[in-house]
């Protein structure tokens, strides 16, 4: 009977090993795709840290004093970078919620 018991406890660490090892194989990939995600999640702050809108005081455009197509006002600019802040804020809270499961 104890050596029934011995080779069930043998089977069962062996599976635990198996297991443990796939689990370890998974977080490995796991890391490897945040670090990815991560980079990815960088490079666009970066862009967005960068970007550029047209309407720039002292351009041509505004010292017509006039609006023209692709060009926007201060306040439109800032609207236009929260919203972009906040699609990144989003992207954000997406990957942090994937990394949890």
């Amino acid at each position: 009977m104890q050596d029934f018991d011995g080779q069930n406890i043998k089977v069962d660490v062996s599976l635990l090993e198996k297991n443990i090892e796939l689990l370890i194989v998974q977080l490995t990939e796991c890391r490897q795709e945040n670090d990815v995600l991560r980079s990815e999640l960088s490079s666009l702050q970066n862009i967005l840290r960068s970007c550029k809108l047209p309407g720039k005081i002292g351009s041509s455009a505004t010292d017509s004093g006039g609006n023209l197509d692709g060009v926007f006002a201060p306040a439109e600019r800032v609207q236009v970078k929260q919203k972009l802040v906040l699609m990144l804020q989003k992207i954000e809270m997406e990957l942090r919620n994937s990394q949890t499961l």
